[in-house]
């Protein structure tokens, strides 16, 4: 067992042991801090890496003593940076992550996110995300539970039906183009897309082949109202809570902002994209 799964273990064991020492089963636990019942299980049954706000409110909730609470806020922030490596991530599984996401985005009212090599997971179609998870299982390893990914990344997205929320979005026009799924799987995601930038509180970008860049693209982020950014490497993911380092990832956005196209011309791109696979499967 890794050291990460094992402080994940070991600090759901300790949310068990206050619970029941406060004698409320999960349901009434649940209920009292305004949760659904399966996040306390998988808090836990460590099958979802509690943060610091989760374990704050479960003491507050058990009237956990301070040092107690000062314990469960060192074990949290132990197996969160731990969970930073994607390897590590990915070793209890691909859906213990999504869970993660999902629980981060469920407390997020304003989410920007840029990704300059694919789509971002929240506008992904089931197929896009099988292909895109399988892949990932291939180069990370761990438990094979890509069927329970896609499932928990298709939940993921029923935030985007809130019109209390809003979503910024940007790609580059050549992350439309790249294959990293079959073609006939691309159509489909770009079918996906026109049907999403309908949606009034989405704001969905493309910033042309033409369109003169304020800056080299290097590695996606994701900015969650303006109080954390997650910054995307190829081992592991970083997270910004400084507020000069959101400040930067805020100003950045904005810059690609200016030169992305929106609305009515980041469809026409997309079908003329969606013209050319066609095009391209005909020759």
């Amino acid at each position: 067992m890794s050291g990460f799964q094992q402080t994940r273990v070991l600090l759901g064991a300790k949310l068990r042991q206050l619970r029941e020492q406060s004698q409320l089963n999960g349901k009434e636990m649940a209920e009292r801090l305004g949760w659904p019942p399966s996040k306390v299980s998988r808090l836990e049954n460590a099958r979802q890496t509690a943060t610091e706000e989760d374990v704050v409110v479960w003491g507050r909730a058990v009237s956990a003593a301070p040092g107690t609470q000062d314990e469960l806020i060192s074990m949290a922030r132990t197996a969160l940076e731990h969970q930073n490596s994607w390897r590590q991530r990915y070793t209890t599984g691909i859906s213990s992550a999504q869970e993660d996401m999902r629980d981060l985005e469920a407390r997020t009212t304003h989410i920007r996110a840029f990704e300059p090599g694919l789509i971002m997971g929240l506008l992904q179609t089931a197929e896009f995300a099988r292909h895109i998870f399988s892949g990932a299982h291939r180069a990370y390893g761990g438990v094979d539970d890509v069927h329970d990914a896609v499932r928990v990344r298709m939940l993921r997205q029923e935030i985007l039906y809130d019109p209390s929320r809003t979503f910024q979005f940007i790609v580059p026009e050549a992350v439309l183009r790249y294959r990293v799924v079959p073609v006939e799987v691309l159509r489909g995601q770009l079918d996906r897309l026109l049907a999403v930038t309908s949606l009034t509180n989405v704001e969905f970008g493309v910033i042309p082949f033409d369109a003169q860049l304020p800056h080299a693209f290097l590695n996606p982020f994701w900015i969650y109202n303006d109080s954390l950014v997650g910054v995307a490497t190829k081992t592991k993911e970083l997270v910004l809570r400084e507020t000069e380092d959101i400040a930067f990832y805020i100003q950045a956005f904005e810059e690609l902002r200016k030169v992305a196209c929106f609305r009515e011309d980041a469809r026409q791109v997309i079908m003329r994209i969606i013209q050319d696979l066609s095009h391209a499967t005909e020759e």
